[in-house]
């Protein structure tokens, strides 16, 4: 890979995971380099589609995804996959020590680079307490540690990995107040300097999102910064006030971003290789 700027675009995309219906629809985005864009809109309006395309699990039927003026297709499958770090709604711990799934990251990692990430992602404070440490042995699965406990580690695992990119798929869901306020700290660690793509529908807690994008089958209905679609009466602020009702708000940070996301789903067509 050449030296990446970072700056992405996606040009007139349309695809569908069938001939029958297109998922979306002259899509467009800039993105600069070091942004944060959150992705909001009801079940199968295509959220989950864009990070699929930029992934490069598929490719548009139409249009293309530009990085730094180039498109994807052009640059090696593989190492444009090292660009990415994603954090899953329910992350994956293999049936390993804690250490072993933190070197899938980087193996060649030092102890310490494995402290420094789990302090960073507010896991050491758990980690140091487990018989072993480092070499406590995860059952399959992360079967075990509390969902807290698991994100943390995937954060720092994603952390290892010092991606350009990173995708979030809503690592606070179903959290207690306490593991989601480590969560968010540990998010502002991992946003700093790389571009984020969060795919929400929980809304609460993409108040610092540089720009967000409400998705209607596939098209771009509204787009903006939080402050400005709340002020607004259209679909955001109907998404927020359905999915606010009756909880009790995380209280905005005075620094960093925070993300929500819907998990990267399933889809009918099959991958491109």
């Amino acid at each position: 890979m050449p030296i990446v700027r970072g700056d992405l675009e996606f040009r007139n995309l349309t695809f569908g995971y069938n001939s029958q219906h297109s998922v979306l629809r002259n899509f467009q985005l800039v993105v600069p380099a070091g942004n944060t864009v959150a992705l909001v809109g009801a079940s199968g309006s295509g959220k989950t589609t864009v990070a699929n395309l930029l992934l490069r699990f598929f490719y548009p039927d139409q249009g293309s995804i530009l990085l730094d003026g180039i498109d994807i297709r052009r640059y090696p499958l593989h190492d444009y996959r090292s660009l990415f770090g994603v954090v899953l709604q329910d992350p994956y711990l293999f049936n390993e020590t804690i250490r072993t799934n933190l070197l899938y990251a980087r193996p060649e990692a030092t102890e310490q680079t494995l402290i420094d990430a789990l302090q960073q992602a507010q896991a050491w404070e758990f980690v140091s307490q487990l018989p072993g440490r480092l070499d406590y042995a995860v059952r399959d699965g992360g079967q075990g540690l509390s969902g807290g406990q698991r994100q943390r580690l995937a954060i720092a695992r994603c952390l290892l990995l010092d991606s350009r990119f990173v995708i979030l798929d809503e690592p606070t869901s179903a959290l207690d107040v306490e593991s989601e306020h480590l969560i968010s700290r540990a998010l502002e660690v991992l946003f700093r300097g790389r571009t984020v793509f969060i795919i929400a529908h929980r809304l609460s807690t993409i108040r610092r999102a540089d720009r967000i994008l409400v998705l209607e089958e596939g098209r771009v209905v509204q787009d903006g910064n939080y402050d400005h679609l709340i002020a607004q009466e259209g679909p955001f602020q109907k998404l927020h006030s359905l999915t606010t009702q009756g909880w009790v708000d995380v209280p905005r940070p005075t620094s960093g971003r925070l993300a929500l996301d819907v998990p990267l789903g399933a889809n009918e067509r099959r991958p491109q290789r």
